[in-house]
C-alpha cells in the first residue's frame, strides 16, 4: 500500500486532486523499474519534482541524480555537455571532459525541456536509450553507461513530430511510461491549499503575519485561470505578502495582482497549409525585403524627378500623391504651383547634403545584416532581456542565444 500522504510531505507536494494523486501513484509504481519516463504538462506545473520522487524510490537512489535543462544549453555545446569531449576536438577544448551521461552512470538523468534538443543530439540520445552506448565529441570510441532517463516537456511532441522538429522513434523510446501534470485550473481544489502554504512560507521568510483571504477573494482565486500555474500563484502570493500592509486581502486588492484574462479569446481558425503559406522564417524575410526594395525604388524615382525640377516648375500629380502618402500631408495640391515651387526650392537647397542618392537608396539586402539589425532592435526595445526579445522575434530563447554567438553580439 503506497502511503501518498507521507510521500507528499517528504517532497513538499501540496494538493489532493485526483489528477495529482494519480500522477504521484504512477511515479512511485514505476520507480523500481528502469523504464524511461516522459512527464508532460504546462510550464509551472511542478514537473521537476517527480523525477526526484522516481529516483528516490528506485534502486538507483544511492547513485547520482543529474538534472539538465536542455533549453538553457546553446546548440553548439549541448553534445559536449551531455556526452563529453576529447582534448582538441574543437576550439577551446584544452582538455578532455566527462559529459552528464558519463557522470550519471549508475544513477538517473533528468532531461528537462527535452523538445529543445537539436535533431543531431536526438540521434545520440536515441542510441543511449537503445544500446546504452555513447561517444564523446571528437572520439571514435564507444563507451557504455547505465543511466535511467527521465524527460519532461511543455511542448506537444506529437505536433513537433509532424513539424519534423522531434524524432518519432525517440518519442516512443522516452514515452515508455507517460505521466501527465494537470494545469492548476484543472486542480481547483488545490489552489487555496497552495496559497495558504505559500503565504505561511513567506510570512516566516519576511517575519510578518501571514496574509488571509476574504471568502469572496478566495472564490476569485479559485476561479482564476492561472496561465502560469503554480509558479504564477507563488509569485502573486509573495507580491501580496510583501506589499500589502493590510493582511486580510479583499477581492479589490487581489484583482490588482491578477492580469486580466477575462476578455473573450476566440479560437483561431486553421485552414491548413497551402501554396501561399510560408514554410520558414527565411521566406518571410525575403518577402519583406522585396517589398522594401519596391518601396525604395518608388522613392528613388520621386527624388530623381524632384531634383530635375527648377524652382517654379510643376510637380507631376502622381508624385504629389506619393509625397502625400510618404508624409501624411493633405496640404499639397497638384494645382498649387506656389506650394510646389516651395517644395522644389527646399529640395534644391538640400541637394548638396545628398552625397550619393543612389548609394543611400541601395541599402544592404543581406539576410545576415537584416537578422542582426532585427536582433539588436528587439534587445534594445526590451533593455537586453533575451526572453522578451526572443518572444517578439518569434524564436526560442535558445535560438536567440545561438544567433548572438553566431553574429558575435555578446
Amino acid at each position: 500500500m503506497i502511503d501518498l500522504q507521507r510521500i507528499k510531505q517528504r517532497f513538499s507536494i501540496i494538493g489532493n486532486s485526483n489528477g495529482l494523486l494519480r500522477a504521484l501513484e504512477v511515479a512511485v509504481q514505476v520507480a523500481p523499474t528502469d523504464l524511461s519516463v516522459l512527464i508532460t504538462g504546462e510550464s509551472g506545473t511542478g514537473k521537476e519534482v517527480f523525477p526526484q520522487v522516481i529516483h528516490q524510490f528506485s534502486a538507483r537512489k544511492h547513485g547520482p541524480y543529474i538534472a539538465v535543462n536542455c533549453g538553457a544549453i546553446p546548440e553548439g555545446t549541448i553534445d559536449s555537455e551531455l556526452f563529453g569531449h576529447e582534448k582538441g576536438s574543437f576550439t577551446g577544448a584544452t582538455e578532455s571532459r566527462k559529459g552528464y551521461f558519463e557522470g550519471a552512470d549508475g544513477g538517473t538523468i533528468f532531461l528537462d525541456e527535452v523538445a529543445e534538443l537539436p535533431l543531431s543530439t536526438q540521434v545520440r540520445l536515441l542510441r543511449v536509450l537503445e544500446t546504452g552506448e555513447f561517444m564523446r565529441v571528437g572520439s571514435s570510441k564507444a563507451q557504455k553507461t547505465n543511466v535511467r532517463v527521465i524527460a519532461a516537456t511543455n511542448v506537444n511532441l506529437i505536433a513537433a513530430i509532424q513539424e519534423n522538429k522531434f524524432r518519432e522513434d525517440l518519442y516512443y523510446r522516452l514515452n515508455t511510461v507517460p505521466i501527465t501534470m494537470l494545469p492548476l485550473r484543472d486542480r481547483v481544489e488545490d489552489i487555496y491549499l497552495l496559497f495558504r502554504k505559500f503565504a505561511s512560507d513567506f510570512a516566516e521568510k519576511y517575519r510578518m503575519p501571514a496574509i488571509v483571504l476574504s471568502n469572496e477573494a478566495r472564490r476569485m482565486l479559485e476561479n482564476y485561470k492561472w496561465r502560469g500555474n503554480i509558479r504564477q500563484l507563488k509569485n502573486v502570493t509573495e507580491q501580496i505578502s510583501v506589499i500589502e500592509e493590510n493582511r486580510e486581502i479583499s477581492t479589490e486588492t487581489l484583482s490588482n495582482y491578477l492580469p486580466d484574462y477575462t476578455e473573450v479569446k476566440l479560437p483561431a481558425l486553421y485552414k491548413g497549409i497551402d501554396e501561399h503559406t510560408f514554410s520558414s522564417e527565411r521566406e518571410i524575410l525575403y518577402k519583406v525585403l522585396f517589398e522594401m526594395k519596391s518601396d525604395m525604388n518608388d522613392l528613388k524615382k520621386l527624388v530623381f524627378d524632384l531634383m530635375q525640377k527648377r524652382p517654379g516648375e510643376t510637380i507631376e500629380p502622381d508624385n504629389v500623391r506619393l509625397i502625400q502618402q510618404l508624409y501624411h500631408s493633405s496640404s499639397i495640391d497638384a494645382n498649387q504651383n506656389n506650394e510646389n515651387g516651395r517644395i522644389v526650392d527646399n529640395l534644391s537647397k538640400n541637394t548638396r547634403r545628398i552625397v550619393d542618392a543612389e548609394e543611400f537608396v541601395e541599402e544592404s539586402l543581406s539576410l545576415g545584416d537584416k537578422e542582426v539589425e532585427l536582433i539588436k532592435k528587439a534587445l534594445e526595445r526590451h533593455k537586453g532581456k533575451r526572453k522578451m526579445a526572443a518572444r517578439e522575434l518569434g524564436i526560442s530563447e535558445r535560438t536567440l542565444y545561438r544567433k548572438l554567438k553566431e553574429h558575435d553580439l555578446e
